[in-house]
């Protein structure tokens, strides 16, 4: 067998099709990596829709997707200490080991980094290529959707775990998948209370499910109805996962002095606030969120999933086999899902999710 079906966003414009792709060849540091499971980011959305950062990011034919587990089918003659049969997730960032912020071992703010499924072919296909030191060995017990959701997991944990989270007040802007992990992120780090702030009303219900004390549909009174709910005091932690203008802005509002916030959220247009009351004279820590620390988030990662700490099987809504892609990402956008999961193996749509 020397190709396999993939999904390709063939030309400059919306959508993407199934098609016949070759199988690529693990050589010198790579491995071969047959998927087990791939989840639908909004990055995937964006590239399907061709919006103005897919148009300025992804350069056509390009198959797609990188949140993805699976097991090594073959390995490069220079890997060492991995072999077939080991189950592995992906670290996304392929970074250049050369730039100023990797000799510091800031891996994740490499400023030369290719990106899967967007820099270089990704996992939505039967098999990914991928370099050996991006691969990170599993958890025992962990299922491969859930394997799978490790990535964006992370995304979470690098932000709600950038300040203390024990006994505070926290807000989180933006009930998607990484803003519904942040929920259980925070309680079980021990947080007096966990308020979710989200238009969606299908996710309104999920982060009730995930633990949410208190889950409100944003206004210009957000701030007002988070300090009233949280006995009159502003909050000690806002964890931003939407990147809208308001959000920013309610959340910092939300506040007491000498609290915390992450912004996670990339919006699509400029923010304006007034950062004399809002930050400088509260004295409030902002801390700017992008992707994952390499390898410490993945390590917090496994141990939140792999020892039950965080469940994050009610995020799973659905499943597809990757040949309903088409059907896979109508669900993603209907707003009605937390994780959409592709199976290559065959997969079936499961409205309430289920076990893994």
């Amino acid at each position: 067998m020397t190709s396999m079906t993939a999904v390709v966003k063939a030309s400059a414009g919306p959508g993407a099709e199934l098609e016949q792709v070759e199988i690529p060849e693990a050589k010198g540091k790579d491995v071969l990596v047959e998927v087990a499971a791939s989840s639908i980011c909004g990055t995937d959305v964006h590239i399907f829709d061709w919006n103005d950062w897919a148009r300025a990011h992804i350069h056509p034919p390009r198959v797609f997707g990188h949140e993805m587990s699976g097991r090594i089918v073959a390995v490069g003659e220079e890997v060492r200490g991995l072999a077939p049969g080991d189950f592995i997730a992906a670290e996304t960032h392929v970074v250049d080991g050369t730039c100023p912020q990797c000799r510091r071992g800031l891996y994740h703010l490499c400023e030369n980094p290719r990106l899967l499924g967007v820099d270089r072919d990704g996992s939505f296909a039967r098999y990914v290529l991928l370099p050996a030191e991006n691969c990170w060995r599993n958890a025992p017990g962990l299922s491969p959707e859930v394997a799978a959701l490790q990535e964006p997991f992370g995304n979470a944990v690098h932000a709600a775990t950038a300040g203390p989270l024990k006994d505070a007040a926290v807000a989180i802007f933006g009930a998607g998948p990484i803003g519904l992990c942040a929920v259980g992120i925070a309680r079980a780090e021990g947080a007096a209370a966990v308020f979710v702030v989200e238009p969606n009303p299908f996710r309104r219900e999920l982060a009730e499910r995930m633990g949410a004390a208190a889950v409100f549909g944003p206004s210009d009174r957000t701030a007002e109805e988070l300090r009233r709910a949280n006995g009159g005091l502003g909050l000690d932690v806002a964890l931003e996962m939407s990147g809208h203008p308001s959000a920013v802005e309610q959340g910092l509002l939300s506040l007491h002095h000498g609290a915390w916030m992450s912004l996670l959220g990339i919006g699509d247009r400029p923010v304006t606030l007034d950062l004399n009351d809002l930050v400088v004279t509260k004295s409030v820590t902002l801390h700017g969120i992008f992707g994952r620390r390499v390898w410490d988030t993945w390590e917090r990662t496994s141990r939140y999933l792999s020892t039950g700490a965080v469940d994050v099987r009610a995020l799973i809504t659905h499943r597809f086999a990757l040949s309903d892609f088409q059907e896979a990402m109508a669900q993603m956008k209907s707003g009605r899902s937390g994780k959409v999961v592709l199976l290559p193996d065959g997969g079936q749509s499961s409205p309430k999710g289920g076990s893994p």
